[in-house]
């Protein structure tokens, strides 16, 4: 099969997409930028499968740390065929005078930055115009950046909603040189990054408002995101994708 990165994969839709990905098939590359061990749990999870994945600590927001990532993907499997950008922050859940500029600045160092730098590492590896042999990349979004993120996560949405017109834009540069870009945009997905944020009880609160009447799973995520990566997924590009339940 193939060897997929998924940064910020120690927990939520990253560890189950780096999960899933190992039972497709595909040798993983596993980051993290804290939380080793929750990072090892996830490879030794998927060891224990008898699927094929390392760990590799890199701070998406840094350029030399994305380089040594990508260059410990060569060395441990070859060839990249899929990356997830997945690494993302929201900051703490406040109103749009709450945030410091510090704070603001981390956001979209992680959230943008990091998906530029990452998305860079990854043309030089699978754009045929450089020789590669093409390639896919999902992009994590959130329908935050269509919804605003009023009163808890306008920054967050904000750099979602720059992720999205760089998945756009991406996906017409690439095309023509074999390498397809989506975004997925999750809804109220049941993760951790609620209680991060200081907002543990948000979930059960939203959970009336969305159609489908449930709160979304990391692992209905990683199905989708599998997809986008896929053959079967050949004539998408430059799609966002919402997996809201209809929210």
């Amino acid at each position: 099969m193939g060897v997929i990165l998924v940064t910020g994969s120690g927990r939520g839709i990253g560890a189950a997409t780096a999960r899933l990905a190992a039972r497709r098939g595909h040798a993983v590359v596993v980051n993290y930028a804290e939380r080793e061990e929750r990072a090892r749990a996830v490879v030794e999870a998927i060891r224990a499968e008898g699927g094929q994945a390392v760990a590799v600590r890199a701070d998406v927001s840094r350029e030399d740390e994305v380089e040594a990532l990508f260059a410990a993907a060569d060395r441990e499997f070859g060839p990249l065929t899929g990356l997830v950008n997945n690494a993302g922050i929201t900051g703490p859940a406040t109103r749009t005078e709450g945030y410091d500029p510090a704070t603001i600045r981390r956001i979209l160092e992680v959230n943008v930055t990091g998906t530029f730098l990452c998305i860079q590492a990854a043309i030089g590896r699978m754009s045929t115009r450089r020789g590669g042999a093409g390639g896919a990349i999902v992009n994590l979004s959130s329908i935050a950046a269509t919804l605003g993120g009023a009163g808890q996560w306008t920054a967050y949405a904000a750099a979602k909603g720059a992720v999205n017109s760089l998945t756009i834009g991406l996906a017409r540069e690439l095309g023509p040189e074999g390498i397809r870009v989506n975004a997925l945009l999750p809804g109220l997905i049941d993760t951790e990054i609620h209680a991060s944020a200081g907002v543990g009880d948000r979930l059960a609160k939203l959970a009336p408002t969305v159609p489908l009447g449930r709160i979304g799973t990391a692992e209905e995520c990683a199905e989708a995101i599998l997809w986008l990566l896929s053959g079967e997924a050949s004539y998408l590009t430059g799609a966002l994708v919402p997996v809201t339940g209809g929210r």
